[in-house]
C-alpha cells in the first residue's frame, strides 16, 4: 500500500510491475490525464498544487479504508504536482485483487475519494489567456474559498 505525491513524471510500467502477484487474477488501474479542453475553454497550460502537510497523509488513509472496505490485497496511487503538460499522466490508482469485481469497483473508490478530499487544487491557463483553479480544495477548507 503506497500514496506518493510527486513532481517527477509518472512510470505505469514501473507501477504495474510492482503489482506482481501470482494470487492475483485481476489488476485494475486508472490513468487520469491532462486534456486540452474543459467546459468549452481550451486549456493550454495545467499546475497541480498540494497541501504540503495534509496531502500525503489523506491519500494513506484512504488507501487504508479501501484495503478494509474490499477484498483487495494491494492499492496504490500517485499524484502528480506541479506543472504537467497537456497529455500526460497526473494520477493513477491501482488495485490488485484475487477477482476483476472487487478491483474494479476498489480502483473507482480510490480515484473518487482522491479527488473528493486529498488536498490538491487544479490551476488551469486556457488560450484566452485566463486561468482559474478550477475545483475547490478538499480537506483544508472544507470549500469555504477557492484557492
Amino acid at each position: 500500500m503506497m500514496f506518493t505525491i510527486t513532481e517527477e513524471r509518472i512510470d505505469y510500467a514501473k507501477l504495474r510491475q510492482e503489482f506482481a502477484d501470482d494470487t492475483c487474477g485481476a489488476v485494475v488501474a486508472f490513468e487520469g490525464l491532462v486534456r486540452n479542453h474543459h467546459e468549452g475553454k481550451e486549456v493550454t497550460a495545467l499546475a497541480y498544487e498540494h497541501h504540503p502537510i495534509m496531502a500525503h497523509p489523506e491519500g494513506e488513509k484512504i488507501l487504508q479504508e479501501a484495503m478494509e472496505k474490499f477484498p483487495i490485497t494491494q492499492a496504490s496511487a500517485v499524484h502528480r504536482v506541479g506543472d504537467v503538460p497537456i497529455g500526460e499522466c497526473v494520477v493513477v490508482t491501482m488495485v490488485a485483487s484475487s477477482h476483476r469485481a472487487e478491483a474494479f469497483e476498489a480502483c473507482q473508490y480510490l480515484i473518487d475519494e482522491i479527488k473528493h478530499r486529498v488536498p490538491i487544487w487544479k490551476y488551469e491557463t486556457y488560450a484566452d489567456g485566463t486561468s482559474v483553479y478550477t475545483e475547490q480544495c478538499a480537506g483544508c477548507c472544507a470549500g469555504a474559498h477557492k484557492h
